[in-house]
């Protein structure tokens, strides 16, 4: 945009007055309006350096309309008034003929009050700033629209738009829906999916034609031998008989073969595969694609040779070494299937796992550092083999790592005729192992969900529809390229881990860093020392850790360059507006898109979740769906909603990636996830869709509580408190409530070196109260120095549950937390 002679009180921005019906929509351009007032020192957020911006030292009031056929926005200029504060996105929506931006200037600005800056012109005519919209595009009649309509709304930018809100961390918003994060058009340009357009096109055929689109992916794997027909087969519906889902049902394949062997046929070889980084500074290694594989046969090859054969189960009770994918790989190599179990869970929780599974050979470590502490892992797998063995389950073989940076060889305890060490039989077998060719429906591995009441529920995925769909969601959600450097945060004992560190990563032919310590070891800048030292481009965290580091300051971000981030991306609990802002902001210099991404450990891979550059992010919502995923919003009576509404989250269709059953329990398979709303997978989740499309995830509907009869999502509570800017991060609980029958409970943990106060109380709940109302007001805020979590970041309700409703004796196991001792600081808080 050219610089244009700026002469008037009155001045506007606009496109051409002579739209045109059905023309292609572009997001024209971002312009940051900012004024700022003289007296004050508040720091203006910078917005992305690669949109023109203007700057306008005066008083601005604003009034903005946006349409598809027409935008004016109009700035009015009011002389000698006190300056004030505005920081907004402002977009034009261009849908002229002409495709061009105009400023009118009538008369002259005086030049005390020209502040002006404008960036060179852009080429709108360029192919990569045309977003087409869904009106250019034939469709195949009124059912494929029908079918469609959940995502037609990505067609065009919003059609009307309030009021646009800066990106500020702390800025409550008057709705979330007001705030829109525009694609950099030279990001877009290059990425996988570059406009709305492009998602529209593949997405129409993934529902319209699955069978060929998945057929289309699956084709550029390895397959021993393809699959039949039908491409896939599938009853979501308990009234017509047992569910059942079936994808690629007679193909021939092996993951591991096509994660390792066929990188290394394709060149490869010497790549790093594995960038692992020690808890302790300066304790590192890589392995080579090459290596890889070496060390994976040889793991295999003793398998092997213990007996251990196709479908037999192994269990994997290891921390953040190599040897955890290593393992996970070796399993895959021969037919058998690993269950991973976070090595975080107690002995009972061990116990029950191998009980219901019950493998071959359990899989260890002597111990491990996580951070200053040392967690001794081996006393865990004898207790729990102790316990298992009397609950009728005998496990011959426990092969330990001797990790000696944790914990001597010497100082191990030790069980002779039972207990192998690693490294003194591992280096004795072969590097190469022949592969165990299997079908695409033989299963893969098994995965207990964590926290659920009673008998742990086995998840089982199978080998073909998961490799086809982690690999595809991971290429696309996080628009890899080859020269990428990828970490997630993740443990292996969770879906994340298994699907977006290990085989959907390597699938692709990444370079993936491992973790082995705490992101606050030995100071909470430890990521972004990471990540420079790595050049990590793609960063993918929870939530949880977000609001965590945002609580320590800006200074420990913004230390470290992190010049080579390019995406971020979040997982495992919906992320609140105000620290999304922080994640782009401050973590990501307000250029890296972030793939806020929804799923489960039962659907394998992302369901839900944004494409970098292909459309407009709003912090918070986690956008729309992937290739092949069908959401619907059901209402109490499972009937479908339509446009802007509230409801159950459901799933209708299968997509490769699903689990099969729950291992031995298919009953409970049906009645946990089919049964509430017949003809559909049920999520569990709360979801709202709003006026412009965008699904906004609200959390666990087992998390409403239900006040005056008001139904209120924990998460939207939650929210609203954390926008507060002197908290760090929130968690709220429904208590009985004599009169309202249940009341609202709130953890609140403060930023770092706020005090507690009662006016601080005070403000909090006048926070919930402004931005939701005042039934959602909570009846006590109990301050919390922090917050019970698993180590992967996981809040523990249950025993906020307990604590708000004096339960004490009641607390249960409290083995899983990565800071056991925030219980005690919790309950001596109470009355605080």
């Amino acid at each position: 945009m050219a610089a244009a002679a700026v002469s008037s009180p009155s001045y506007c921005l606009r496109t051409s007055d002579s739209p045109r019906q059905n023309s292609t929509i572009n997001y024209s351009q971002l312009l940051n309006v900012s004024s700022h007032h003289a007296s004050t020192s508040r720091p203006r957020v910078a917005a992305n350096s690669h949109f023109p911006f203007i700057e306008i030292a005066s008083d601005i009031s604003s009034s903005s309309t946006c349409s598809y056929n027409n935008c004016f926005t109009k700035f009015k200029i009011r002389e000698n008034q006190p300056r004030l504060v505005y920081t907004f996105p402002v977009l034009l929506y261009n849908n002229s003929s002409s495709n061009n931006i105009g400023i009118d200037s009538h008369s002259s600005l005086p030049k005390s009050n020209r502040h002006f800056k404008a960036a060179a012109s852009v080429n709108l005519r360029s192919d990569r700033h045309r977003f087409p919209a869904m009106a250019d595009r034939p469709t195949n009649g009124a059912g494929s629209s029908r079918r469609l309509r959940h995502v037609s709304s990505v067609a065009a930018p919003p059609s009307k738009v309030s009021r646009l809100n800066a990106v500020v961390l702390g800025d409550a918003l008057a709705s979330k829906e007001d705030d829109l994060v525009i694609p950099n058009p030279d990001f877009s340009a290059q990425a996988h999916v570059h406009s709305p357009g492009k998602y529209l096109e593949m997405y129409e055929r993934s529902i319209e034609d699955p069978a060929g689109f998945w057929s289309d992916i699956a084709s550029q794997f390895y397959w021993k031998q393809k699959w039949g027909s039908p491409v896939y087969s599938e009853n979501l519906d308990v009234r017509k008989g047992r569910i059942d889902i079936e994808w690629f049902k007679g193909g021939i394949t092996n993951i591991c073969y096509n994660c390792l062997d066929a990188n290394i046929a394709a060149g490869n070889g010497d790549k790093i595969a594995i960038y692992w980084e020690g808890n302790e500074l300066g304790v590192d290694a890589t392995l080579t694609y090459n290596q890889l594989l070496h060390n994976v046969c040889q793991l295999a090859n003793y398998l092997k040779d213990i007996g251990v054969r196709k479908g037999d189960a192994v269990v994997i009770y290891l921390p953040m070494l190599m040897e955890l994918p290593i393992a996970m790989l070796a399993c895959a190599r021969i037919g058998a299937v690993h269950s991973v179990v976070f090595a975080g869970f107690s002995s009972e929780s061990l116990s029950q796992r191998i009980v219901d599974c019950k493998p071959k050979v359990v899989l260890t470590c002597n111990a491990v550092k996580r951070g200053p502490k040392v967690i001794h892992l081996k006393d865990i797998v004898d207790a729990a083999l102790a316990d298992s063995a009397k609950n009728g389950t005998v496990v011959d073989v426990c092969l330990t790592y001797a990790n000696e940076s944790a914990l001597e060889k010497e100082s191990t305890k030790w069980v002779e005729g039972r207990d192998i060490w690693w490294q003194d039989v591992l280096s004795k077998y072969p590097t190469s192992c022949d592969v165990e060719w299997v079908d695409a429906e033989d299963p893969l591995f098994l995965l207990y969900t964590s926290g659920s009441t009673g008998k742990p529920k086995g998840v089982l995925h199978t080998t073909g529809g998961y490799m086809v769909y982690t690999a595809t969601t991971f290429k696309y959600a996080f628009d890899y390229k080859p020269s990428d450097v990828y970490w997630c945060t993740a443990d292996c004992g969770w879906i994340t881990g298994h699907s977006y560190v290990t085989y959907g990563p390597m699938l692709n032919g990444a370079t993936v860093v491992v973790f082995e310590g705490a992101p606050n070891y030995p100071d909470s800048g430890r990521c972004w020392d990471i990540v420079d030292k790595y050049k990590v481009s793609i960063f993918y965290t929870a939530p949880t850790l977000v609001r965590s580091l945002m609580r320590e300051g800006d200074e420990l971000v913004t230390r470290y360059s992190r010049k080579s981030l390019r995406i971020l991306g979040s997982v495992g609990e919906p992320i609140n507006p105000s620290a999304w802002r922080w994640f782009f902001n401050v973590v990501g210099d307000s250029r890296c898109p972030i793939s806020d991404t929804w799923w489960q450990t039962e659907t394998g891979g992302f369901l839900i979740t944004p494409l970098p550059g292909a459309w407009p992010q709003k912090p918070g919502s986690a956008t729309f769906p992937f290739f092949g995923v069908q959401p619907v919003i059901v209402d109490e009576k499972g009937a479908e909603l339509e446009g802007e509404c509230s409801g159950y989250l459901c799933v209708k269709g299968s997509w490769p990636g699903a689990f099969r059953t729950l291992y031995g329990d298919h009953e409970r398979y049906e009645t946990t996830y089919f049964s509430a709303f017949p003809g559909y997978y049920f999520s569990g989740d709360g979801c709202r869709r709003d006026k412009d499309g965008y699904h906004w995830l609200t959390g666990r509907v087992d998390d409403v509580i239900n006040v005056s009869g008001h139904r209120i999502g924990t998460a939207e509570v939650e929210s609203a408190l954390v926008s507060h800017p002197q908290c760090a991060e929130a968690a709220v609980v429904g208590v009985e409530h004599e009169v309202k029958g249940q009341g609202i409970y709130a953890f609140v943990t403060l930023v770092e070196g706020v005090p507690y106060s009662d006016d601080l109380r005070k403000s909090l709940i006048m926070t919930v109260r402004k931005q939701i109302g005042a039934f959602a007001a909570p009846d006590r805020i109990h301050w919390a120095p922090g917050l019970p979590k698993t180590r992967s970041g996981k809040i523990m309700r249950r025993i906020l549950r307990k604590i708000a409703s004096r339960q004490l004796d009641e607390l249960g196991d409290t083995s899983t937390l990565a800071e056991p001792g925030v219980v005690d600081q919790l309950i001596a808080l109470a009355d605080s």
